[in-house]
This record gives C-alpha cells, sequence and structure tokens, in this order.
C-alpha cells in the first residue's frame, strides 16, 4: 500500500517561485488516498474526548464530514461571511493581504462542549486560530486540531501553540 505522501501532488513554483505548492486534489480523486487520508485523521482522535467535530471552509468539510459519520458526532460548518442562513456569530482575521471574516451559527457549540478542528492544511494558522476563537466565543473548548498537512516554514505551529494539533504530513518547507 501507498503512503499518504505519495499521493499528494507537489508542483513546483506555484503560485510563485519558490513556493512548492501541495496539491490533494490527487488524494481526493483516487478511493484510495483518500481512504487513507480520512482513517489516518481519524486515527489521529484515538483517545481524545469530544463531543462535535468542526469543519473550516472548505476541505475541513471534505475531511470533517466523515470523520464526523464514522465517529457518530454532529458536524458545525464555519464559512465564509454571509454564507449561512440563521444567526451567526464572526470573526475577522488577517491574510498575507489583507483580512477575511469566518462565521459559524451562533447555536452550533453549546457552552461546554468540546470541540475537534478538522482542516486540509495548517500554514500560517490564521483560519484554524479563528475558528478556535469561534468556537470559544460560544463558551466551547477546543479538544484537538486536526490537519492532513503542515507547513513547517509557515509558522502556523507558533501561532496554535496552545492547541493540541496534529497533521498527518509534515513538510519542512513553505
Amino acid at each position: 500500500m501507498k503512503k499518504l505522501e505519495e499521493y499528494v501532488r507537489s508542483i513546483p513554483d506555484f503560485p510563485k517561485e519558490g513556493i512548492i505548492f501541495r496539491d490533494i486534489t490527487t488524494v481526493l480523486q483516487d478511493a484510495d488516498g483518500f481512504h487513507l487520508a480520512v482513517d489516518e485523521m481519524k486515527n489521529l482522535l484515538e483517545g481524545v474526548d469530544f463531543d462535535v467535530v468542526v469543519g473550516a471552509e472548505s476541505r475541513g468539510f471534505i475531511f470533517g464530514a466523515p470523520i464526523a459519520y464514522e465517529l457518530r458526532k454532529p458536524l458545525v460548518l464555519v464559512r465564509k461571511a454571509g454564507k449561512l442562513p440563521c444567526d451567526t456569530i464572526s470573526r475577522e482575521y488577517s491574510l498575507e493581504y489583507g483580512t477575511a471574516t469566518l462565521e459559524m451559527h451562533s447555536d452550533s457549540i453549546k457552552k461546554g462542549q468540546k470541540a475537534v478542528i478538522i482542516d486540509d492544511l495548517v500554514a500560517t494558522g490564521g483560519t484554524i486560530e479563528c475558528t478556535a476563537k469561534l468556537i470559544e466565543d460560544l463558551g466551547g473548548e477546543v479538544a484537538k486540531i486536526i490537519c492532513l498537512m503542515e507547513l513547517k516554514g509557515l509558522k502556523g505551529r507558533e501561532l496554535l501553540k496552545k492547541y493540541d494539533l496534529s497533521s498527518v504530513i509534515a513538510y519542512d518547507g513553505k
């Protein structure tokens, strides 16, 4: 059986020279690769006490949904501003060139609930930190953060140091 890293396509000099883009579409396009990715992410949750899975738009939905389904946990979606139909809470976070806003339904996390955040990638950590703060704003607790990949060179782990973060694959570069 192939290792998960073998399913990830690496594209040099994208989106700019010196960057290696780690493309997960090749993981998703292969039934064995997708199955392996979900299983390895789910395995990182062994022994973790939690109530709800939180997926960040949009690839957090892709991996969060099968994990929530397998573990019989509710799935909460964190979306870009204006995408959720009911009462929401929101937070703004910094991007490389500006800001963005994430939202979640105000009734999606109950006070005291323990949440696991699922996403495809931790890079600078901004999206995941914003997601964690939304959970905390509603009185929840972040029990664990699981990502398929981590780009160590972008130092997202430093921003998220107060949280328990695990990734299946870690790349040294950006």
